[in-house]
This record gives structure tokens, C-alpha cells and sequence, in this order.
């Protein structure tokens, strides 16, 4: 009787390692997948929070710092353009960027205050930088159509392709349908302005992604003056043209009656 209760204990003992052995690993699973998680924020127009695991990223913040609240602290601030949509200094002076990396192009520095350049890299089209686990890459962002190209010139501005854990996110900012762009090669998430005289058509930004084929693509920047672009139309050529491709549309455009 004695023997057969130890075999039991030890039965009991072994299950129970086994099992706490499981758990851990699961935990550890269940962790590395909320570090990779990507989750995105719109706050207006072409301004943006990526929350990428325990990363916090700010896309062209502007607005004031009242347009951030609810929102952690970025650890990494992009910048795309120097026009008043992407760039409010007086917005990056209020956010609290004790612990920011802010990455931008020349033009872009050239504007910012001695206090903001100290926490600046200056990344150029083509040019990439790591920030901890994050790869990103300068993608040019520029106007094609000859009445347009007043608007944004070539090597000016950055579009950003950003990657961690293998995961390709592509930020347009303001651009027509470049080579640079119709280029790209496997990305996860697209995020695709639209809007007319700055960037854009519906039928140019749809053709473009067609083209370079996102697993998903967020139509973003689609107000112009005065007109809104047509995101329904856009959905529509997106998915006649490739059903693979998913559209999300979220509401960049919260405070305003679109």
C-alpha cells in the first residue's frame, strides 16, 4: 500500500510540473504576441498613434496636446512633411517627449526649435534607422501631375515603411502614386492618402494598391478643399480589382461632420 501511494505522489508531483511547465509557456506565448500587437489610433486627418506592443508611435502630430489625451507618451514621433497638417511645432513642444525619438527629414528639422532638434534623426528618402525593436525606412512621398507638383517635391517629404517581428507597415503620407510606392512588396498594413489638389484621386490610390497588393490598406488624408473623396468608390475599385485586399475604414475625422 505504501508503494502504491508513493507512486501516486510522484505521479501527482510529475503532472504538476508538467502542467506549471505548459502554463509558463503559454504565458510566454500570450506576452510575445501582445508585443507585436499593432493597434492604431486616428486622431485627424493624416495624424495618427500606432501602439505597437509596449512601443507608442505618434504620426504627424498636430492639433495641440489635447488632441493626445487618453494616449500614452510616444517613444518614437514621425514626421512626414513640413505643411501645417504634419507638422505644428507648438503641438511637439506641449507633447511630453522626455523620452522621444523624433525622426523627420531635412526640411522638417530645419523648422524645429534648438530644444526639439536635441532629441531629433534626421532620415532622408531611401535612408533607414533602427529604434529598438523597429526598422524604419524614408519611402519618398511626392506629386506627379504637373499642376501639382508645386505641393510637394521630390526628397522633400517622407513617407515611412516601418517593420518589427517581420510585420511591414507602409505610411503614405502625402504622395500620388509613385514607382516608390507601386514598388512595395510585402505589406501588411497601408495606410493610403487621398484627397485632391494635394495628393491624389480615388481611382489613382486604388490602382496603386492593386498594384503592390497590402494584405490590408486604411484609406487616410481624404478631405480636400472642398471636396472629400469618394472612400466608398475607393473600397469598391480595391475590392472588384483583388478580394484578397482588405479595406478598414476608421473615422479620421472625428470632429468634424464627414
Amino acid at each position: 500500500m505504501k508503494k502504491l501511494i508513493t507512486i501516486a505522489v510522484f505521479c501527482l508531483f510529475i503532472t504538476s510540473c508538467k502542467n506549471n511547465k505548459e502554463t509558463k509557456n503559454t504565458t510566454e506565448e500570450e506576452t510575445s504576441e501582445i508585443d507585436n500587437h499593432f493597434n492604431v489610433t486616428p486622431i485627424e486627418h493624416a495624424t495618427a498613434v500606432f501602439k505597437w506592443g509596449n512601443t507608442t508611435i505618434y504620426i504627424d502630430p498636430v492639433g495641440g496636446a489635447n488632441m493626445f489625451d487618453g494616449q500614452d507618451e510616444p517613444d518614437l514621433i514621425l514626421v512626414t512633411d513640413i505643411h501645417g497638417d504634419h507638422l505644428n511645432v507648438e503641438t511637439l513642444e506641449a507633447i511630453n517627449t522626455n523620452k522621444t525619438t523624433i525622426v523627420a527629414p531635412q526640411a522638417v528639422a530645419d523648422k524645429l526649435s534648438d530644444n526639439l532638434k536635441t532629441k531629433l534623426t534626421v532620415l532622408n528618402n531611401d535612408e533607414s534607422v533602427d529604434f529598438l525593436d523597429i526598422k524604419i525606412t524614408a519611402i519618398p512621398m511626392y506629386n506627379l501631375r504637373e499642376e501639382a507638383v508645386k505641393f510637394h517635391s521630390k526628397g522633400r517629404g517622407n513617407g515611412y515603411l516601418i517593420e518589427k517581428a517581420g510585420e511591414r507597415v507602409y505610411f503614405s503620407g502625402d504622395t500620388e502614386d509613385i514607382p516608390e510606392m507601386r514598388a512595395l512588396q510585402d505589406i501588411d498594413k497601408a495606410f493610403i492618402c487621398m484627397n485632391l489638389p494635394y495628393t491624389m484621386t480615388v481611382n489613382s490610390a486604388a490602382s496603386a494598391v492593386l498594384e503592390f497588393k497590402p494584405k490590408q490598406v486604411y484609406p487616410y488624408h481624404y478631405r480636400g478643399k472642398p471636396d472629400v473623396s469618394d472612400i466608398a468608390k475607393f473600397k469598391q475599385l480595391v475590392n472588384e480589382g483583388n478580394k484578397d485586399i482588405k479595406v478598414v475604414q476608421l473615422d479620421w475625422y472625428p470632429n468634424e461632420s464627414y
